[in-house]
This record gives structure tokens, sequence and C-alpha cells, in this order.
């Protein structure tokens, strides 16, 4: 006669169960948005630090754009290598990741 092999299944008890299933907190992005101890961990004054970056941002990618030259037959240099296009529009930019990164690690 051939021995059955019986797989028992492992017992969990209810107090256990129902504190795995508090505890875990399942969310679409690998980065938890919820902290161990149930508080958020971007506050909402982080989420102003990164509109602020995002403005400074857009300032810079608005102040490095421009218009065209008035008159096609003529090249004015002013207008495309100006002090606004090739100095403070990439400051702004700059300025604006370096806000960013500071908003991203800020405790």
């Amino acid at each position: 006669m051939a021995k059955k092999k019986v797989k028992l299944k492992p017992t969990v008890s209810k107090a256990t169960e129902s504190k795995v299933s508090d505890s875990t907190t399942k969310t679409s992005s690998s980065t938890p948005i919820i902290s161990a101890d149930g508080e958020m961990l971007y506050q909402k004054r982080h989420f102003m630090t990164i509109l602020l970056g995002i403005g400074l941002m857009t300032l810079g990618y608005i102040a490095m754009s421009g218009g065209s030259m008035p008159d096609s037959n003529t090249w004015d240099e002013s207008l495309i290598y100006g002090w606004r296009r090739t100095v403070l529009a990439p400051i702004l930019i700059l300025a604006g990741l370096g806000v960013e990164i500071y908003a991203v690690f800020r405790k």
C-alpha cells in the first residue's frame, strides 16, 4: 500500500491576522506615502515648496523663450543673445531644480 501525503495549512490567529491586514498599506508607487506610524510623509509645506520650484522653472522657460526678429531681412544679436536669455533664464531654471531637491529631501 502507498502512503498518502497530507499537507497541513498553517493556522493564524485572528488577532495576528487583523494586525497584518491593518499595518500593510498598498500603494501604486514603490515609495510609501504613509509612514509606519500612520503620518503622511509629505505635508502641505512640502507641496507648496514643490509648487514654488515648478513656478521658478516655468518662469525660467518663459524668460528663455522669445519672439522673432522684427524684420526677416535683419539679424539682431541683442534679441537672441541678451542677458535675459543667457543668464537670467538658466539661473531661474537651476534655482527651481534646487528648490525641488530641497522640497523632496526636507524632513
